[in-house]
């Protein structure tokens, strides 16, 4: 084992994979048990969340931990060094975490013949599950999705209920209650609440 703290190695590890990882990955990477790596990971996020003036936090996002950019800071940065997704593949993506497991139909039903190529790139970008259902598809958020948009969680519920609440938060949907035109579909195909989208340009 190395003479360097076994904080300092997943420190770097973790900086220098650009990915989250899970501490049996980080065990064995690193030759330690993962117990040790656990209570390891909780030290650092503590030490590293301490540090004054510093720019990176430490997440567990589903049981894999990830080194990334603060968002008070994130909100600061050049735009060229951002990794956000073309407005027209947010909305839909945003849609789809609002509304999962969404019916594939309902978004084309809703962007138009375009959603299909929406849902081609976020697929190939690993950010939605396609699942066949009938003659539609499921859709439905992933990991990946999760670390881009800093959800604490993966579990889809979980992820759909963040969703929402990180919209209204926001005022996303302030002067918009009367013209609510999304309609949310159940998995049981019911129609529940609704969330209103402006026609793309």
């Amino acid at each position: 084992m190395s003479e360097i703290p076994l904080e300092t190695l997943l420190e770097a590890t973790m900086f220098s994979a650009g990915k989250s990882l899970s501490p049996s990955e980080l065990s064995e990477v690193l030759g330690y048990e993962e117990e040790e790596v656990i209570e390891s990971l909780t030290k650092l996020q503590s030490t590293v969340k301490r540090r004054k003036g510093g720019s990176l936090q430490i997440v567990e996002i589903g049981g894999k931990w990830a080194m990334e950019v603060r968002p008070n800071i994130a909100n600061h940065l050049p735009k060229e060094t951002k990794s956000d997704l073309p407005p027209k593949l947010l909305k839909a993506a945003s849609l789809i975490a609002y509304h999962q497991p969404m019916p594939q139909s309902r978004l084309v039903e809703l962007l138009g013949p375009k959603a299909y190529d929406h849902i081609r790139e976020l697929a190939q970008s690993g950010l939605i599950n396609r699942r066949r259902d009938g003659n539609t598809r499921r859709l439905t958020t992933t990991r990946r999705f999760s670390e881009m948009f800093g959800c604490p969680h993966t579990d889809r519920k979980k992820v759909k209920k963040w969703f929402r609440e990180m919209v209204i938060s926001s005022g996303m949907l302030k002067g918009m209650e009367s013209t609510l035109a999304l309609r949310d579909t159940e998995e049981d195909g019911s129609i529940q609440t609704t969330l209103s989208i402006d026609e793309e340009e």
